[in-house]
């Protein structure tokens, strides 16, 4: 019988660590939650100390290495620099994980169009490390909440996560970097967003009645006001490690892979045995597979990432992918699906229960609390008990729902999350951004999840 078995080579890199969400240097106390790795909080530097003679120094080798996007420095940036300066075996190990993930990231920003030194917002993220999961549930190198990784195609399933991919998940963050750089023309106004969402800049902007960042950040989320900072943070101090005597450190395991296509479903497990390698490691190498077990069929085969092995072996693992412990249907889920408390289909309201925070409600439904509070005219962060909340600007209204039919100059368009001008334009031939915004009288280009615009005919 003829064998279904595809192997591609290619040369990969990779090693991990333990996953710390917003990272920053261990002195600062970590927040363990139950049943995730250490997460760490992004601190806000409200007052930092005063610059010192040394910050001409900051200041011209940040000069150095601009592009793209501004690397300002200031007082805030300079408490971010000795922050991490300051850990030097994290950041140290950090370094070594660069050289798998840094050339994936590269190859997804270039094909997008995204600044290269954007790679290094994902160490403010998650230390490079798959496995991460925040405090909210946001997940993997580039920390995707659930309802924004379906926005941008990443699979979740029973059997895979893709926001823990990180070749699908760099894709995906380009995507909405691109996104919101095209909403505000200013990449640290985009990276801010990275962090808070569109619709909190765009009323930041709105508050201070400019679009720099400076001037904008006493309005921003807490979290957010630290977040950009410390990007510029870390992006010094990936480029002068040295100058600070941090040392990179080795990967402790081979850099060098082969990728194999596989279409039956077959665990990790007996992968490891065949290759005589610790599952760990395997399970490293494809952290997308959460139950362990790569889930290939004949019409869609999936990618497995494997130790670079000796010719010699390659008889063995094919056996192995054959015949060997092969799952040949689709297993029964033993366990709760694992996003069985995850929303799917938002409701058009939530009842508050006893306990619950306006963040809480905002988290499960993968909404901005700032949008929140305001369609339903709130201040505070919490709400009576047994209110219906709104969860979204007109939650009775169907999609595209056409205003007066009297008037044909013009169709209806009911904004989605994660829209921008440039890609409802990019839908309908005939308009433009700017046709867009004086139809609809929008002077700063601002949307709103769940608000109707006119969409001029062609």
């Amino acid at each position: 019988m003829k064998r279904s078995f595809t192997l591609i080579i290619c040369l990969l890199s990779l090693q991990i660590v333990k996953a710390a969400t917003y990272f920053v240097p261990s002195v600062i106390p970590l927040t363990r939650q139950a049943g995730q790795s250490d997460t760490i909080i992004l601190p806000v530097i409200n007052q930092p100390p005063p610059l010192t003679s040394q910050s001409n120094v900051f200041k011209r080798r940040l000069d150095s290495l601009k592009k793209d996007v501004p690397l300002d420095y200031n007082e805030y940036v300079q408490s971010y620099i000795d922050l991490y300066s300051h850990n030097r075996e994290e950041m140290g190990h950090v370094i070594g994980l660069t050289k798998y993930y840094f050339p994936i990231y590269e190859k997804a920003f270039r094909d997008a169009g995204i600044p290269d030194e954007i790679k290094y917002l994902s160490i403010v993220e998650s230390k490079l490390d798959p496995y991460a999961v925040s405090r909210v549930g946001a997940t993997g190198p580039w920390q995707f909440m659930f309802t924004t990784a379906r926005l941008y195609h990443l699979n979740m399933d029973d059997y895979v996560d893709e926001r823990l991919d990180p070749v699908q998940a760099s894709y995906a963050a380009a995507a909405y970097l691109k996104s919101a750089y095209q909403e505000f023309g200013d990449w640290l106004l985009a990276i801010a967003s990275y962090n808070c969402g569109e619709s909190n800049v765009q009323h930041a902007i709105e508050k201070a009645g400019t679009n720099d960042f400076w001037s904008i950040r006493p309005y921003l989320p807490v979290e957010t006001r630290g977040y950009v900072p410390a990007f510029i943070a870390v992006t010094y101090v990936m480029n002068y490690y040295n100058k600070h005597n941090i040392v990179a450190q080795a990967c402790d395991f081979s850099l060098k892979t082969d990728t194999v296509l596989v279409n039956k479903y077959v665990s990790l497990s007996s992968i490891a045995q065949v290759l005589n390698i610790d599952v760990k490691e395997l399970a490293i190498l494809n952290p997308a597979y959460i139950r362990q077990i790569i889930n290939g069929t004949s019409n869609a085969s999936r990618r497995l990432v494997i130790p670079q092995i000796a010719k010699e072996k390659y008889g063995a693992l094919y056996d192995a992918l054959n015949h060997s412990n092969v799952v040949e249907t689709k297993p029964q889920v033993a366990y709760a699906s694992y996003h069985e408390n995850k929303v799917e289909i938002n409701p058009s309201y939530h009842k508050v229960r006893r306990g619950e925070t306006l963040s809480d409600i905002a988290d499960t439904y993968g909404i901005e609390l700032q949008d929140l509070k305001d369609w339903n005219h709130l201040t505070g962060n919490k709400a009576a008990v047994g209110r219906k909340l709104k969860l979204s600007e007109t939650p009775d209204e169907p999609e595209d729902k056409p205003l007066a039919k009297h008037n044909e100059s013009y169709i209806t368009y009911k904004v989605k999350r994660g829209d921008t001008l440039s890609g409802i334009a990019a839908k309908f031939d005939g308009t433009s951004v700017e046709k867009i915004k004086s139809l609809n009288g929008l002077k700063k280009g601002q949307l709103q999840p769940g608000m109707t615009i006119r969409i001029n005919k062609g």
